[in-house]
């Protein structure tokens, strides 16, 4: 049986984590080629917005004590990750202990320590594309697509991270995400924060 390498993130799909689903947006937001901790894993971001949300990935979190890196090959974008406050070995999806924003161009490496989520939107004017050493177990029941592990579950229920990647005067901004309860600790790595 052949492994199926290639998975695309629908504006469907997107629709459950974007700051305005009801906004139109491309038919695929990105492209996912998965080669796992040998071959690597490669991602193609579009360019563009779904209203003024720069298109992102859906975002997660890892399962267990994973860490990774993504080298930017080409663009420009900004990458968020965010640490939930753990409450009795549960981590809380409405409440962030840590969230960092940085923002990145090709030639740079991000990396997601254990306990991290985390997501990045391409803020330029070209194709956005990475690669990571995530590993990818091909027996997964969706390893290209939905890898086992990573949590989308609770980036889903909060309809994103605790800032979304906004457009305003041409340059990127954070917008807050209301439903999140509580944000401890913040670094927004200069990308202005607005209403």
């Amino acid at each position: 049986m052949a492994i199926e390498h290639l998975a695309v993130r629908t504006h469907e799909k997107m629709k459950e984590v974007l700051m305005h689903p009801e906004a139109s947006g491309p038919a695929t937001h990105y492209y996912m080629i998965r080669g796992g901790s040998d071959l690597r894993n490669v991602t193609v971001w579009e360019t563009g917005k779904v209203g003024d949300e720069y298109i992102k990935t859906y975002g997660h979190y890892h399962i267990g004590q994973l860490d990774e890196t993504y080298w930017v090959l080409l663009g420009e974008g900004v990458a968020l990750l965010q640490k939930l406050v753990d409450v009795d070995g549960k981590p809380q999806p409405d409440r962030v202990e840590e969230f960092k924003a940085l923002k990145v161009k090709a030639g740079d490496s991000i990396y997601m320590p254990p306990g991290h989520g985390h997501l990045v939107a391409n803020t330029g004017s070209t194709y956005f594309v990475t690669a990571d050493d995530s590993p990818v177990d091909f027996g997964d029941k969706d390893p290209v697509s939905m890898p086992g592990h990573a949590d989308y579950k609770m980036v889903r229920q909060m309809r994103g991270f605790a800032y979304y990647v906004v457009e305003r005067d041409g340059k990127p901004a954070l917008v807050k995400n209301p439903l999140y309860k509580e944000v401890q600790k913040t670094d927004f790595g200069g990308v202005p924060v607005v209403e």
